[in-house]
């Protein structure tokens, strides 16, 4: 049987800009400034990631040079086909633009791209609709329907459609303002539709807002996560409106798209990064609240990567509190929560049923899964 094409696209700097507290990764100034605060490029672990599914003798791979997909490609046993030339350390938009009509010349079967939003629409720019495509998420905050769930799903997904055992069909890309989103404005609008290999468990779904009839609901979890703070013990609030309810119940700012902590009803930081979080986590008894994505379920992995594995470990899944809308949990219409750190052992342990916080000492018993 004649093997199948696969298309690989690495966008190096994709999600460079989360751990540090970037929101985002878009453009060279941002870059330089993740770079700056010692952020570490993490799209090829996560391309690493999901090439693991995929037998190196199932499919023909053609890739890009260097840090654009070759290196991981062979770092997992592949003998790719190289195209194309990158200049190492200096790669733009215009070369996975480039790369993407490249690969859809050479007729791959499937292409796929490790990066976020802003990657999905390049790639929507270059190939359109014309080509299948599958997205490993690997950005900041991924509000598109392009990606797998992780980036082990993204390959058990391409793996199933090179073997013809799933169809496709059409995902939302969006245009998000990442200026506007680090000024805790959230303006996203419909970019266009990728065709991608369709899947109810692997495949993500589209980021929903929170609805504007919601807020009794969250000032009634801001009331029970207030009554229970312990003194002494520093609370980390995740991103999110939910959150930010408990911040407004102890009369404190918060910043919507940001972490943030607080101790004895005092704010102690604002918007922190990583290095930040480890730091004040010192020695300190600590409490992590987070609240889902709407539509999507992820708890941990999307938007809130300062919350990385080393804080995590350093907190404990005991201390884990997930806050969240009756809405939004019906919202999933029964599929889980997610968590998808990076780590797949951390995602493992952290997987199950938990207690999430829903009203006034109110709980509701949910699925955790990785």
């Amino acid at each position: 049987m004649e093997r199948k094409r696969l298309g690989l696209i690495v966008n190096p700097v994709a999600g460079l800009g989360g751990r540090v507290g970037l929101k985002g990764s878009d453009g060279e100034e941002v870059q330089r400034r993740a770079r700056e605060l010692g952020a570490i490029p993490l799209a090829g672990q996560r391309a690493a990631q999901a090439l693991e599914p995929i037998p190196s003798e199932a499919v023909e791979l053609l890739t890009y040079p260097g840090e654009m997909g070759e290196e991981v490609a062979r770092a997992r046993g592949f003998q790719p086909q190289v195209l194309g030339s990158i200049e190492p350390g200096r790669t733009t938009a215009a070369d996975t633009r480039r790369a993407a009509q490249e690969m859809r010349r050479e007729g791959v079967d499937l292409l796929l791209f490790a990066g976020g939003d802003g990657t999905a629409r390049d790639i929507y720019d270059a190939v359109g609709d014309t080509l299948p495509v599958l997205g490993i998420p690997a950005g900041v905050k991924i509000h598109s329907a392009a990606f797998g769930t992780n980036p082990r799903s993204s390959g058990e997904l391409a793996l199933l459609f090179l073997q013809g055992r799933t169809g496709l069909g059409e995902a939302e890309v969006m245009d998000i303002d990442e200026e506007a989103l680090r000024r805790g404005i959230v303006s996203a609008r419909l970019y266009g539709y990728l065709r991608i290999p369709i899947h109810p468990r692997l495949a993500q779904s589209l980021k929903v807002p929170s609805s504007p009839g919601e807020g009794e609901a969250m000032r009634a979890i801001a009331a029970d996560v207030v009554e229970g703070m312990e003194e002494g013990t520093l609370y980390i609030l995740g991103p999110g409106t939910t959150t930010r309810a408990i911040a407004e119940r102890l009369g404190l700012p918060k910043t919507l798209i940001g972490v943030d902590v607080v101790r004895d009803r005092r704010m102690v930081a604002l918007d922190v990064n990583e290095a930040q979080l480890l730091s004040l986590l010192e020695g300190e008894r600590a409490r992590i609240v987070v609240t889902p994505i709407g539509g999507q379920g992820y708890i941990l992995g999307r938007g809130n990567q300062q919350l990385s594995p080393a804080v995590l470990r350093r907190v404990g899944k005991e201390n884990l509190l997930v806050v969240s809308t009756p809405r939004k949990i019906q919202s999933l219409g029964g599929r889980p929560l997610l968590v998808d750190t990076g780590d797949p052992e951390l995602d493992r342990s952290l997987s199950g049923y938990i207690q999430v916080i829903a009203g006034f000492r109110e709980r509701i018993v949910y699925r955790v899964s990785s």
